[in-house]
């Protein structure tokens, strides 16, 4: 039998991840009829049809499934290898994929990325943000940023920041008219900023002193889903806000926020990047654990 070629065997994997011979086309840069001949004659070849086509969508057969479960991995291992031999000698190159929050989007536009797209120019960094927590793996991800306390127990993970704390703020002209905020259940009694979480339920405002704690499903006729608009939010005095104090730094600095509530706050472990344990670590990733490591190095 004949060995199917490279092309043939990227042509299945990019189909199957787009659903559609017309958009997998784009993708690989090939008219539509030039990628229907090709699978058409690697399905001759092997004596199986790999796609169940009708006019609305394409699908992989059972015969189709086996040989790319067991495919995708020998073509991202392949792809990784000709990376790390050409980097080898050469100026690395490549792109680098992660899904992080905001804020962690932010800490690294500030500490780690003037250094990294100085150093290395080729490497391309694909910054998606994104609130939920999702699979990396799944969806094609070289690495996530999140709370270390959201890090996925089977991922390597890379410490980022020290603990984030949270607090409570607001402006100055909303606290003006308003009863003082001593405890946390005084927040009640105001118009709070709600946020939603990606399963769709409210967060509750967490506080803790001296063993004490408290989880307050605050009241407030404004819901949002981004601690960033929540922030934003605050400085026009449309209530309180419960946040991580990183996405209220500037605003407290200049006076547009104050916080309330100092001696019942309480702090996440930090921010890390993560990423599988047991993959092939592409060359584009280590380098960029390389420079977090040294950055983190330079600022102790």
């Amino acid at each position: 039998m004949k060995r199917p070629s490279w092309s043939e065997l990227q042509a299945v994997k990019t189909i199957a991840e787009q659903h559609s011979f017309r958009l997998a086309a784009d993708v690989l840069g090939l008219k539509r009829s030039t990628l229907s001949h090709t699978i058409k004659g690697l399905e001759a070849t092997l004596g199986v049809r790999l796609f169940h086509r009708t006019t609305r969508s394409v699908a992989l057969t059972d015969a189709g499934e086996m040989l790319l479960s067991r495919l995708s991995p020998l073509l991202e291992e392949m792809d990784e290898l000709l990376n790390d031999v050409t980097a080898s000698g050469h100026q690395p190159y490549g792109t680098l994929r992660i899904s992080a929050s905001d804020a962690a989007i932010s800490l690294l536009l500030e500490k780690v990325l003037p250094t990294f797209i100085q150093q290395k120019p080729g490497i391309e960094v694909d910054l998606v943000a994104q609130g939920q927590l999702v699979d990396i793996v799944a969806l094609g991800f070289d690495a996530g940023i999140r709370l270390i306390e959201d890090v996925p127990k089977d991922m390597v993970a890379i410490h980022l920041s020290g603990p984030v704390r949270f607090v409570t703020v607001a402006s100055p002209d909303y606290l003006a008219s308003r009863a003082k905020i001593e405890h946390p259940q005084d927040v009640m009694q105001h118009t709070c900023l709600r946020q939603r979480l990606p399963s769709g339920k409210r967060y509750h405002w967490e506080y803790q002193r001296n063993g004490q704690q408290l989880a307050l499903d605050v009241p407030g006729s404004l819901t949002l889903d981004s601690s960033a608009l929540m922030v934003e939010a605050a400085v026009a005095g449309l209530g309180l806000a419960y946040v991580p104090e990183r996405y209220a730094q500037s605003w407290l600095a200049s006076g547009r926020l104050i916080t309330l509530l100092d001696d019942w706050t309480i702090s996440s472990q930090g921010i890390a990047l993560y990423f599988p344990q047991n993959r092939h670590m592409p060359v584009a990733l280590r380098l960029f654990v390389d420079t977090i490591k040294a950055t983190l190095r330079a600022q102790d």
